[in-house]
């Protein structure tokens, strides 16, 4: 899974992405000091695996990890090659969800590309540059395929069909994921790989001293959630400085820095959560003396499609996953005791796999 982190210039893009990964990325008070898209690889804080690792002292503890792609600031005029537009939108094409940075809050100290703060203004030009770069994308695609639909072609009649929904949607400055799609355009769609069909997270970026004030008392956050609710967006409210000050402190400092600030998670937790749920992924479990590991699939996967992830052979010679919930093995201790109480059960290929759920698959090749 790989997100994206966009912004305009100096929203506190690339100090939150520093506290995501630790990776140092250049945070720098003047637009485009991130040209190269930095990347950073982090683990899924999940702490049923700490659980298990207790359970079983395994030789290898393998969280789950979501890839997170710095993006440089975009500006207006980006889709026309403004800035370094051609080069950042094709990075934003590469990834799956985008996570989406507003500053929301004033500091002279820092400077903004339109010399005031406005998140829905900001959001706007964002926003529209992508729209600008799909409509372009659409219009070249209907040119193609116009001619083959006039033929008489089924297929390219659909195509066609599709192409001016989303034309139709752009225009009206809506992003492509709005439009409704039939079963058999999805594919389609897919295929065009539009930078609005891409799920939004928006992260509302506020300064560390708004962090003890409610959310509702805020009234630029209020404009970015309502802004975000007609586009059927999620929003995550976070400091991005007090995220890069987290990430430098060790677990204990960190959990009482947490504290005393009142919070009950990290906004890198609650980042991964919503990455989660943007893109209806959940993590089933693997555990024994070898190693506990989570792996992330979508959800409503059969056990087959998910004994995939773990190797093509699990799922070509699948015979049956053996399966308990991580609630019953924590409740009763181990793996005997739940056989024992008949809490393991043995599932075969339609079996949805659920999120929490401990598994061993059975195959033959």
């Amino acid at each position: 899974m790989k997100l994206g982190v966009v912004g305009l210039p100096n929203v506190g893009k690339s100090t939150l992405f520093n506290a995501i990964t630790k990776a140092g990325a250049q945070a720098a008070n003047y637009p485009f000091c991130t040209i190269e898209p930095n990347t950073g690889v982090v683990p899924v804080p999940d702490s049923r695996l700490d659980v298990l690792a207790e359970m079983y002292h395994p030789e290898k503890y393998t969280p789950a990890v979501i890839e997170f792609v710095d993006i440089a600031g975009l500006v207006r005029g980006a889709s026309k090659g403004e800035g370094l537009g051609n080069k950042f939108l094709s990075h934003i094409r590469e990834v799956d969800a985008i996570v989406h940075v507003v500053r929301c809050f004033e500091d002279e100290n820092i400077t903004h590309v339109d010399g005031s703060i406005d998140p829905v203004r900001d959001m706007e030009t964002i926003n529209m540059e992508l729209i600008l770069a799909d409509l372009e994308t659409v219009q070249k695609r209907m040119d193609r395929t116009r001619k083959i639909a006039q033929s008489g072609d089924a297929k390219g009649r659909q195509e066609m069909e599709a192409l001016e929904k989303i034309a139709d949607a752009l225009d009206r400055g809506l992003p492509a994921r709005a439009v409704p799609f039939q079963d058999e355009q999805e594919a389609y769609v897919k295929s065009l790989f539009l930078l609005t069909n891409k799920p939004v997270l928006y992260a509302a970026n506020i300064a560390e001293d708004q962090i003890d004030q409610a959310e509702e008392d805020l009234a630029m956050v209020r404009q970015v959630k309502e802004t975000a609710e007609r586009e059927g967006a999620e929003v995550l409210v976070i400091s991005a400085r007090i995220e890069e000050e987290l990430a430098q402190l060790e677990d204990e400092e960190r959990r009482e820095y947490l504290a005393e600030l009142g919070l009950p998670s990290s906004g890198l937790d609650r980042l991964v959560q919503a990455s989660y749920r943007l893109l209806g992924l959940i993590s089933y479990l693997t555990a024994g003396p070898k190693e506990v590991r989570a792996w992330t699939i979508t959800k409503g996967m059969t056990a087959p499609q998910a004994a995939g992830k773990i190797h093509s052979d699990f799922e070509r010679g699948f015979i049956r996953a053996e399966v308990v919930s991580f609630d019953a093995l924590k409740e009763n201790g181990s793996m005997a005791a739940c056989k024992e109480k008949g809490l393991v059960r043995s599932e075969g290929k339609e079996y949805v796999v659920k999120d929490g759920d401990i598994v061993l698959f059975r195959f033959n090749v």
